[in-house]
């Protein structure tokens, strides 16, 4: 693929992903205001002069299997790291489970195009020396490897410190004091104003801005003292509520502020295309409404996410769209955006969303495939309808009239719901199987918190 240095109209792209953010935790879903204000002005001013997608999807309701379909633009299930729900930090130093560096990527792709790459917080698809952000296509890295680390000390839930940086193309662990979402925001700037230069005379960027917040444990920016209390379980089950939940995403949503304010700065807003979702759906303290369930669910609360895009030249603002997309059609959509096309060699799962974000109401129909090891649980979207298995029993929703799925229509409408089946076994016939030793991690029962 020949670089592109010169193509000047080519967007620079920053590709924000929180961690467990519930559908309506930010103001411009429907999410109430904090005792201290309003949670995400920032997010909720991106969305009012963008376009915001009502009917978008996370590609699991779990960060890593995310974050692998985030990567590659496919489904996740086509690679044996996405298998695990999720990654556990006790991999550390697996040569299975992660990423394959051979594999094309978003990062790669672009790369390869002439833009410059840097992943700037969480990584979580496997640990060095066999994966890693640098392997996979980036540039430049800043931040964490596991999928969880204590705010203040940086390090997992195994104990050990995980914070990294790159330095002269290899990842190497970094110390560095402070509040990682403020960390990672003063990054993502620092990065901005050092690409600004080469962006500004034709050379673009993509930058992936992966926070961890609002994912456990339950810290805000003055809870230092709280981070020794808690280091042997940063889970961290016995703490937090809803204001601290709160006040995590708006330190989160403070720290893009900055980086918009930086764009600005550097005369970068026009062109630059500002793509903002979660991983997957909320989790104990997030608000889904009107949704139900959470992380790990394959009903709407664990997989329904907020997609806000923001790109003055080309979206016009203030658009609402319902548009049925997934993870893996976003990372289609930033390729096509740049004009760079797949490797021939892995055809995207993705589809893109470029003329949609030109005129919302270009839509199209998207039908929408999932499953999971945990619970035996598959789903497919389709238009209104929705087909779910949880546990062996089979449900069928309109989901236009029903987002809470609790009027199974199933018994009613039989051949629609066999139809549906039949058309989920077929997609799924077309995946790798769920490996026998696959495994699920999870971080709490019943035991420790009543089912929601």
């Amino acid at each position: 693929m020949a670089p592109q240095h010169g193509t000047r109209n080519r967007p620079n792209i920053i590709f924000i992903v929180a961690d467990d953010l519930g559908f309506a935790d930010l103001g411009c879903y429907g999410g109430r205001p904090a005792c201290f204000g309003e949670v995400s002005p920032t997010l909720d001013q991106l969305a009012a002069n963008g376009l915001k997608f009502t009917q978008g999807y996370s590609n699991s309701p779990v960060c890593s299997p995310t974050r692998f379909a985030l990567m590659t633009a496919r489904y996740q299930y086509r690679l044996r790291g996405a298998a695990e729900e999720p990654i556990n930090s006790r991999s550390r130093g697996s040569s299975t489970l992660g990423l394959p560096p051979e594999h094309p990527t978003l990062p790669s792709l672009l790369g390869a195009s002439g833009y410059r790459t840097a992943l700037i917080g969480k990584w979580h698809m496997g640990y060095p020396p066999s994966f890693g952000p640098l392997r996979s296509g980036y540039q430049e890295f800043f931040g964490p490897m596991a999928g969880g680390v204590d705010y203040f000390t940086h390090c997992a839930f195994t104990g050990a410190h995980d914070l990294w940086r790159s330095h002269e193309g290899i990842e190497q662990e970094h110390a560095e004091q402070g509040y990682l979402t403020d960390l990672i925001s003063e990054h993502a700037v620092d990065y901005v104003r050092r690409m600004a230069p080469a962006a500004q005379a034709g050379t673009p960027f993509f930058l992936s801005l992966h926070y961890t917040a609002p994912h456990w444990p339950w810290e805000t920016r003055d809870d230092a003292a709280l981070a020794q209390r808690i280091k042997n379980n940063i889970m961290h089950l016995q703490g937090g509520n809803i204001h601290t939940y709160q006040r995590m995403i708006h330190h989160m949503d403070q720290g893009i502020g900055k980086l918009m304010a930086a764009l600005q700065a550097h005369g970068l807003t026009d062109n630059t295309l500002v793509v903002f979702t979660s991983d997957n759906g909320g989790e104990r303290f997030s608000d889904n409404w009107p949704l139900v369930g959470g992380k790990m669910d394959l009903t709407e609360g664990g997989i329904r996410v907020p997609w806000i895009a923001h790109w003055p030249a080309v979206i016009a603002p203030g658009a609402s769209c319902e548009q049925h997309c997934m993870t893996m059609d976003w990372s289609a959509t930033l390729l096509d955006a740049a004009g760079v096309p797949a490797d021939p060699a892995y055809p995207l799962d993705g589809i893109s969303l470029l003329s949609v974000l030109r005129d919302p109401r270009r839509q199209f129909a998207r039908p929408l495939h999932w499953r999971m090891n945990h619970r035996g649980q598959r789903a497919l979207r389709d238009g209104d309808w929705k087909y779910l298995q949880v546990d062996g029993n089979d449900y069928l929703f309109n989901i236009r009239s029903d987002e809470r799925e609790r009027a199974n229509l199933g018994p009613q409408q039989a051949e629609r719901l066999a139809a549906m089946r039949q058309a989920w076994e077929a997609w799924n016939a077309t995946m790798p199987p769920i490996p026998p030793d696959a495994t699920v991690s999870l971080g709490y029962s019943v035991k420790d918190m009543p089912q929601r």
